[in-house]
């Protein structure tokens, strides 16, 4: 009788080995594919993917997927510094405010006992010109306000041979820039000389705000727009760009992500917390791997490049669909995952050790031989 019961139960316990309950595929379960030839490449080693690529990850391969174009959104590039005079100069749009002084008792520009005159504010015209009486039209844009002054003034000196200039500048639209969104003062802000630097503005502004992980800066010159991580920008001196009056000037919480699944530590997305992330970043990120669970051979990174990305030569992915594999129990594995980087969109699915399913075959069959010995000393009591 217990007999029976034991190899009925061991029966069930191998028949439904196949459909336990598993939190994620194995290794080999999620690789498979078909395969075909190219026929026309005469190497029969270059095998041409129907479904998916596989890459592994090693310190041979790295840099060779480091030339691969970038997968996900558009990248942005960005504009260097390059160091300018720290000097103002006159634009377009500016506002001149003009007095001129004189010694003489009998001059054109003022009344008997008078030793000054002030002209009303005037703004420089769209061709870097101004109005000035008995003198006329001076253009006055591309010059510092000092060159502007001593310019002026010997234009006045024919007409008053004492005339002594003073020369006052506000600058317009052309020579600021607009602070949009994400500081904690935005609004426009006047560029006091030709080096002011993205970093000033920001500072000058408030600064990014305080809540946003992994700040990104978006500078918009023109009708071409630049992007740039709150981070490197602090770190790295070159990349503090000068601005030019007309700039616009965005900071934006990064809104890039990736994906884990599998026996990963946590099932989620992830918002990047930095400009770069690699596989281990990534990794250290998601809570590392489910133990007792977790192939740490079969660590997946999961890619969708565009069809303009995929070559046969090697100098970019062989497939839209590009599955990196990451061996995590190998020193090179680990050292290459400190350097590979994760782009946007990225799924990092952790595979399920085979091990797993030996364990839960043992421990049903465990489950059985104990039903069947108590069921055993209770029918001998």
């Amino acid at each position: 009788m217990f007999v029976k019961l034991v190899s009925m139960g061991l029966v069930l316990v191998l028949a439904g080995c196949g459909s336990l309950p598993r939190s994620a595929g194995l290794q080999r379960e999620v690789l498979k594919q078909g395969s075909k030839i190219d026929p026309a490449v005469a190497q029969a080693d270059q095998v041409v993917p129907t479904e998916f690529a596989v890459e592994a990850i090693t310190k041979d391969s790295l840099a060779r997927y480091a030339s691969w174009p970038e997968a996900g959104p558009a990248h942005l590039g960005w504009i260097k510094r390059v160091a300018q005079p720290s000097t103002r100069i006159i634009a377009p749009g500016d506002t001149v405010a003009l007095s001129v002084w004189v010694t003489e008792d009998n001059s054109l520009l003022t009344t008997p006992g008078q030793r000054f005159v002030s002209f009303p504010s005037m703004q420089v015209s769209s061709t870097g010109q101004i109005f000035l009486p008995y003198i006329g039209t001076q253009k006055i844009s591309g010059m510092s306000p000092e060159h502007a002054r001593s310019t002026i003034e010997k234009a006045y000196s024919a007409v008053t041979p004492s005339a002594q200039v003073q020369l006052g500048l506000t600058e317009g639209r052309e020579s600021s820039v607009s602070v949009v969104s994400g500081v904690g003062n935005p609004g426009p802000y006047p560029l006091s000389d030709q080096d002011v630097t993205l970093l000033d503005i920001l500072a000058a502004s408030g600064g990014p705000n305080q809540r946003f992980k992994n700040p990104q800066v978006r500078l918009q010159r023109g009708s071409r727009t630049y992007g740039i991580g709150m981070d490197r920008l602090s770190e790295d001196s070159a990349l503090n760009t000068t601005l030019q009056g007309g700039d616009r000037i965005l900071v934006a919480e990064d809104d890039r992500y990736f994906l884990s699944l599998g026996a990963a530590g946590s099932r989620a997305q992830h918002q990047f917390p930095q400009d770069k992330v690699s596989a281990l970043d990534a990794l250290s990120i998601i809570g590392g791997l489910a133990a007792e669970r977790a192939n740490a051979q079969g660590i997946l990174v999961l890619r969708s490049y565009p069809q303009s990305a995929v070559r046969r030569d090697g100098t970019g992915p062989r497939h839209v669909r590009t599955i990196f594999t990451l061996d995590l129990t190998s020193a090179d594995g680990l050292f290459s995952a400190g350097a590979f980087a994760i782009n946007p969109g990225d799924l990092i699915y952790v595979t399920e050790s085979p091990l797993v399913g030996t364990r839960n075959v043992f421990s049903l069959v465990g489950s059985v031989f104990g039903l069947a010995t108590q069921a055993e000393r209770i029918s001998s009591d």
